[in-house]
């Protein structure tokens, strides 16, 4: 008996609880719009930040070449005087074609970019150790003209005899080098400011 009872009320109830899921789904597709238990009708919202058709929008985005920002970080990670000329070893660098990384890379090896100057040699503005040899010392009355006269010298003279990288340009530079230290020097200061980019 307790089975028939079961299965009556399984085909009463069945057909009951979809017929009311049925008429539920029809009654909420047909609502315009979508049924939250609890929440009323979204308010209407103006959006006043969002540009009207016809509306143009500027932006201006200013950029700085990379090659400028590696040196410069570089440089400002040795707490150099020669970070504030950054750009100016880059856009010598391409004036005279050379690679931007080689002046800082130089000024490195020589002069710890402008921190282990000899007393002598302080106000001669000259990092490179360029020009000085026995009691000659080359002087420059800013950083721009030490960096342009380097560039200058090596983007020319020394590219025209075929000196290109650190150990053919040792061989003219800094010739009495041991064993090729200040080749290797500049080479890996070179590598270190291009990881930087």
């Amino acid at each position: 008996m307790r089975k028939i009872v079961l299965l009556s009320a399984f085909f009463f109830l069945t057909p009951l609880v979809i017929i009311l899921s049925a008429f539920f789904l029809s009654f909420i597709s047909s609502q315009r719009y979508s049924f939250h238990p609890g929440v009323g009708k979204s308010p209407k919202v103006a959006y006043a930040a969002i540009p009207k058709a016809g509306q143009t929008i500027n932006i201006n985005i200013e950029s700085e070449d990379s090659r400028v920002t590696a040196v410069k970080e570089f440089l400002f990670l040795y707490k150099s005087v020669l970070t504030p000329f950054a750009e100016t070893v880059v856009k010598t660098a391409d004036k005279y074609n050379i690679d931007y990384r080689l002046i800082p890379a130089i000024a490195m090896q020589e002069s710890s970019l402008c921190n282990n100057l000899p007393d002598k040699y302080e106000d001669t503005h000259n990092c490179w150790g360029f020009g000085i040899y026995g009691k000659k010392v080359t002087s420059f009355s800013s950083f721009e003209e030490a960096i342009d006269a380097v560039s200058k010298t090596i983007g020319l003279k020394y590219k025209e005899a075929g000196l290109i990288t650190p150990e053919e340009i040792m061989t003219k530079y800094t010739p009495s080098s041991p064993n090729g230290s200040w080749a290797i020097g500049v080479a890996d200061t070179m590598e270190k400011i291009s990881i930087s980019l």
